[in-house]
């Protein structure tokens, strides 16, 4: 079923609850969207969000879901489309990043990193291709690490090597819908995963790093989702790297 003018536009949002994905549903939020989060478990940080959502004037919902649980995803899309009657934008910011080098890596932490960042980008991305409504998005996240290529990221880069290659052939695959299908990729951006672990000194030296002068914020993701969310029809099958120019 396709869009128009007077039907709510309805988004949802994985690791909506924290980070770069809270700030992505309260920008959605902000410009009019209705959206449902998907959370791991910090049901605290869940309810926080939609009552961001809801302070917009928009429509909160929150679910808790495994993203790479193929049946818990569809449930989540089905519970969607039931109570806001479809899905216009699906934004899979969920992941996971331990680091270690290629050499000491734990293979279980492997295990566990591709089946959140490589299975779950799939699950979701299905459910999407299966859910969203003709003129609808799909937006996936990548990393800036797969440009630049520092030591200990090998796993996680590899893991969002996984998502850049999916991203264009869903976009083929979606010919004649009018749906777009792009990812994101950020660079170092000031979220409490990013900030853990690291000495001041470290932090300093990696926002120099930026010709901007500074690390990015979850805002300036979220500006980037916003558009590809919306009016940047144009931009399709692609990887957007939003890094201030770092790479």
């Amino acid at each position: 079923m396709s869009i128009t003018s007077t039907t709510p536009r309805v988004a949802v949002v994985t690791g909506g609850s924290r980070g770069i994905g809270r700030a992505i549903t309260r920008r959605l939020a902000a410009d009019g969207y209705d959206v449902a989060i998907v959370y791991t478990s910090n049901e605290s940080e869940a309810a926080a969000a939609v009552e961001e959502i809801e302070a917009a004037g928009r429509t909160g919902l929150a679910y808790q879901a495994d993203i790479a649980d193929g049946p818990a995803v569809e449930r989540v899309f089905a519970a969607v489309e039931d109570r806001l009657g479809g899905v216009d934008v699906v934004v899979n910011s969920a992941g996971i990043m331990p680091l270690a080098p290629v050499a000491e890596l734990d293979l279980d932490v492997l295990d566990r990193l591709l089946r959140t960042n490589v299975r779950g980008a799939f699950v979701v991305a299905q459910q999407a291709a299966r859910t969203v409504r003709d003129g609808g998005a799909i937006i996936a996240f990548s990393t800036t690490v797969t440009r630049t290529h520092l030591p200990t990221y090998g796993a996680y880069a590899a893991s969002k090597g996984a998502v850049e290659a999916l991203v264009p052939i869903l976009a083929k695959e979606l010919a004649g819908r009018d749906v777009t299908v792009n990812a994101v990729a950020p660079g170092p951006t000031a979220t409490e995963l990013f900030f853990e672990g690291k000495p001041q000194e470290v932090v300093d030296r990696i926002a120099g790093a930026n010709p901007m002068g500074r690390l990015g914020t979850p805002e300036d993701v979220a500006e980037v989702v916003l558009a590809l969310a919306g009016p940047a029809r144009w931009i399709n099958g692609q990887t957007v790297f939003a890094n201030g120019g770092l790479a």
